[in-house]
């Protein structure tokens, strides 16, 4: 019975199927078969990449997304960084978030305030955030969702004028632009996922990118265990190498630690199936886009349509990057949501909630009293109780596959 529970369910429609090529595998295995595991030249040449796509200054590799949040909200409190949050300052966060957006900031010693979002974009109310900054807020923690985004360029001069921070999640975004400009670029600190699933995957691994030397050089050592020395890729053109380098400390110059860190790095294999994706990148989300509307069209054009769901659309200047097809069920199916959830995942198409719905529900939130006043958000509660998502393959979808979606969600009504 045990070994049984281990095997992951088998889907007729998945949240992704078959992620990885030919080419992606074949690359992984060459990288294997080198024996040069451990991050190195692969990863190097895709944060190069990375960063010269996005049109930023630096780019970092990591292990994972999460990893990539938990660094930029230790690197921005960080004490060599002038401008910086410092323990018990106040962090304002989307409530439709994932975990790994938030703990960081809990782990840090800041405190959450919790703001409502836009249910038509499922990004973070402007007006709610607004009205949530005082002199206590010393950082956003903003979460750009299924590729959408609010108006960055008003938050971001929000922040500006009141000196706070902006750490940017995006790691559901990648390739998304508003007004022309990627998300991912709006941050001091912002963040990426190549989780399987995720616009490209190399199945674990994330980024982070920034704007500024010292920024870079905080997150580059606090990658590796806050270590200056033993790796060839450390800057040297930097302050803190130029600072510590030339001092005799009688000390191995290999093994000089000027800061506290992590063990966050990813490995070659990654950096090199996600660096074959990224090349690929506008491609896979062509595909996806259409994929989204043959599916929607497709419903909605059924005699049975009867605005039975509402598909989640672009917010406004937003060029999307669709992770997946967010979807609102009608108000009337409410209470059967679960039952309807339930239903798909038994005849073979797999869901998830939007993010992990309203996190004041969690019991994690609870645990470490994250909503002390008990605070209601009536949007974000909606989507939790509406709102759930479905795969968009990265080929041509099927016909097969587009009817059995649609003849499986019009039993909604039967249910």
């Amino acid at each position: 019975m045990e070994k049984k529970s281990l095997i992951q369910k088998k889907y007729k429609y998945k949240l992704l199927e078959g992620g990885f090529s030919k080419e992606d595998i074949s690359i992984g295995v060459k990288v294997l078969l080198s024996g040069q595991i451990t991050m190195a030249s692969q990863t190097k040449k895709f944060e190069i990449e990375f960063a010269k796509k996005l049109g930023v200054k630096y780019a970092l590799m990591v292990n994972s997304g999460s990893s990539a949040n938990l660094l930029a909200t230790f690197a921005a409190g960080n004490p060599l960084r002038k401008k910086r949050f410092k323990l018990g300052d106040e962090v304002l966060i989307p409530v439709l978030c994932w975990s790994t957006s938030l703990w960081p900031l809990i782990q840090f010693g800041l405190k959450p305030t919790f703001v409502d979002v836009d249910v038509k974009t499922l990004n973070v109310n402007i007006n709610d955030l607004i009205s949530k900054i005082s002199n206590k807020t010393k950082a956003i923690m903003l979460i750009n969702v299924h590729g959408n985004s609010s108006d960055l360029f008003k938050i971001k001069k929000i922040a500006r004028k009141k000196n706070i921070i902006l750490i940017e999640d995006n790691c559901e975004a990648l390739g998304s632009k508003l007004k022309n400009k990627y998300l991912g670029t709006f941050g001091d600190f912002s963040t990426f996922s190549f989780f399987y699933s995720h616009q490209i995957t190399s199945g674990e691994g994330g980024m982070i990118v920034c704007h500024d030397d010292r920024d870079y050089e905080i997150l580059f050592t606090l990658r590796s265990h806050g270590w200056l020395g033993g790796t060839r890729f450390y800057p040297r053109s930097l302050g803190i190498y130029k600072t510590y380098a030339k001092k005799n400390l009688n000390l191995d110059p290999r093994y000089i630690f000027v800061n506290s860190g992590f063990n966050v790095r990813p490995t070659d294999i990654q950096a090199a199936i996600a660096r074959n994706q990224f090349k690929r990148l506008n491609q896979l989300m062509s595909i996806r886009s259409k994929n989204r509307d043959i599916i929607i069209q497709n419903i909605i054009s059924s005699k049975k349509w009867n605005n039975q769901f509402t598909f989640i659309s672009s917010a406004p200047n937003n060029k999307t990057s669709w992770m997946g097809l967010p979807i609102l069920l009608n108000e009337k199916y409410m209470l059967k949501k679960m039952k309807f959830i339930n239903y798909l995942d038994k005849v073979g198409i797999e869901t998830r909630p939007i993010i992990s719905g309203s996190f004041i529900n969690q019991p994690a939130t609870k645990l470490y009293k994250l909503n002390p006043k008990k605070l209601l958000f009536k949007n974000a509660q909606k989507i939790q109780d509406l709102g759930f998502i479905i795969g968009l393959p990265t080929k041509k979808i099927s016909k097969k596959n587009v009817e059995f979606i649609k003849n499986s969600f019009f039993n909604v009504d039967k249910i």
